[in-house]
């Protein structure tokens, strides 16, 4: 019986898992609450979309040609301060919807980034 019950919660588990990590393949809204509860659930996701960013980053790096890997690099760290700067712009607004729609922003370029260069080392 015990093992029913762990398998049972095992399935449900990876069931979740696997619907939040399909809830980052697009643009949403779907974080709910208040202000603190909405870029808790942000930073959660911001913090997949920055595994996968990273793993998409190392697989470029490792499959481009040795006279293209500098300039990915350059062209990824350059990117990482635009989109923070880019949504600090959105952060410094007014009033606390500023910090959700500067949340917001960081889970749109961050998602965007991975999956352009998860298509970029696709065959």
């Amino acid at each position: 019986m015990i093992r029913i019950v762990v398998i049972a919660a095992a399935a449900l588990f990876g069931a979740a898992v696997f619907a939040f990590a399909g809830e980052l393949d697009e643009p949403d809204r779907s974080c709910d609450g208040n202000t603190y509860q909405i870029v808790e659930c942000q930073n959660g996701k911001l913090k997949l979309l920055e595994q996968r960013l990273a793993v998409a980053y190392q697989k470029a790096l490792q499959m481009a040609e040795p006279k293209r890997r500098k300039q990915l690099e350059t062209a990824q760290e350059q990117w990482l301060k635009f989109r923070d700067a880019d949504c600090e712009y959105y952060e410094l607004g007014g009033g606390t919807i500023a910090r959700v729609e500067g949340g917001y922003c960081m889970l749109d370029l961050t998602r965007t980034r991975a999956h352009e260069l998860e298509q970029a080392v696709e065959p």
